[in-house]
């Protein structure tokens, strides 16, 4: 654990070093993934040279042990013992900080939300979702914005797609991707049957215009006019816009503001989102190691969730708990938040105590 934290220490100190060379201040984009890279490394830098200079300490209260007098060494041990108790707390912290590092903290993020199987129902869950999310936000001091929708007629989304901003939004909201169900009586169910429907979840951390490096001509942008359920005109202008990243085809479109210029730039934050989640995801499938500590795969085909109507239930999956639906719905996550951080460290202690190396 010390030798990676040094290695780490040893990294940030090179980047100082590049920092301090005028050309990479011309090259806007390398020296916004420099920044980025010391802030991510700064705390382990700073952890490393503390824990270096309580080592010196220890030496040279050491030191003071072959010294003939008596009232030295006696002053010696007890600094000893005080530095002992010292580096063992010390030792403790590092390695939590070690296996809870996270490249996403402090970013804002993209939380998409989309019907799964289920027709009508999946899409009204698609709002229930989104409500519950909205509250929970809210509590936590969050700023949310809507980012784009599509409604249905019923009055549910066939998607919707909003951010949050705040230092807690990836913290709060990281462990959401994947496959949530629900089983409950649609008001339409005149026998009462239990349906069961699902939406998926992908939570993006948001990218910075520089760290992901777009290029125009990478880029088919279409407009059309913005339209509600059943085709009904919104607008009788083109604001709507639709983005296709040709390299990788991945498409987003937004038509909630009356702006295209609007609707283009939040289609673009989207993109950076999704292009930036894309090679997130690739880079893990990499990494062996990380695969295994992980709480879940962050993949939208994972069934994370359930949430049972008729028996008042939401079960977490990879928890294996149940939580109340009654204040699920009213927004109150913070439990089954803090159970799956829990849940998650201690996979990662466990992994670093076989050698693994944390995520």
């Amino acid at each position: 654990m010390f030798d990676r934290l040094r290695q780490h220490a040893l990294r940030f100190r090179e980047l100082q070093d590049q920092l301090e060379d005028p050309e990479l201040h011309a090259k806007p984009a390398q020296l916004a993934a420099v920044v980025r890279e010391m802030g991510a490394l700064r705390d382990k830098a700073e952890s490393w040279d503390r824990w270096e200079a309580l080592q010196a300490q220890r030496a040279s209260a050491e030191a003071l042990l072959a010294e003939s007098d008596a009232e030295m060494r006696a002053m010696a041990r007890e600094e000893l013992a005080a530095l002992d108790s010292e580096q063992e707390r010390m030792a403790e912290a590092l390695r939590l900080a070690m296996v809870d590092i996270d490249p996403n903290r402090g970013r804002a993020v993209i939380v998409e939300v989309r019907a799964g199987t289920g027709g009508d129902e999946a899409s009204l869950f698609v709002g229930d979702l989104v409500k519950i999310y909205t509250r929970f936000a809210e509590s936590r001091g969050l700023k949310l914005e809507l980012l784009s929708s599509h409604p249905t007629e019923v009055g549910g989304y066939k998607e919707l797609s909003f951010g949050l901003a705040g230092p807690e939004a990836w913290d709060l909201f990281r462990f959401e991707s994947g496959g949530h169900r629900v089983q409950r009586v649609p008001e339409t169910e005149s026998a009462g049957r239990i349906h069961t429907s699902a939406v998926t979840v992908a939570v993006l951390a948001e990218a910075e215009e520089l760290e992901i490096d777009i290029d125009d001509g990478d880029l088919r942008i279409d407009t059309y006019r913005a339209s509600g359920p059943g085709g009904q005109n919104v607008n009788k202008t083109s604001s709507a816009v639709r983005i296709t990243h040709l390299p990788t085809n991945t498409v987003v479109q937004c038509q909630d503001e009356s702006s295209q210029h609007k609707n283009k730039a939040r289609a673009l934050r989207m993109l950076r989102a999704r292009i930036a989640d894309a090679q997130a995801q690739a880079r893990k499938q990499a990494e062996d190691a990380e695969r295994r500590v992980q709480i879940g795969s962050g993949d939208r085909s994972e069934r994370i969730r359930t949430y049972n109507w008729p028996q008042n239930r939401v079960t977490d999956h990879r928890l294996k708990n149940n939580y109340s639906l009654d204040k699920v719905l009213l927004g109150q996550l913070d439990q089954i938040v803090q159970d799956l951080r829990d849940r998650d460290l201690e996979l990662k202690l466990a992994a670093l105590s076989d050698g693994a190396e944390p995520s």
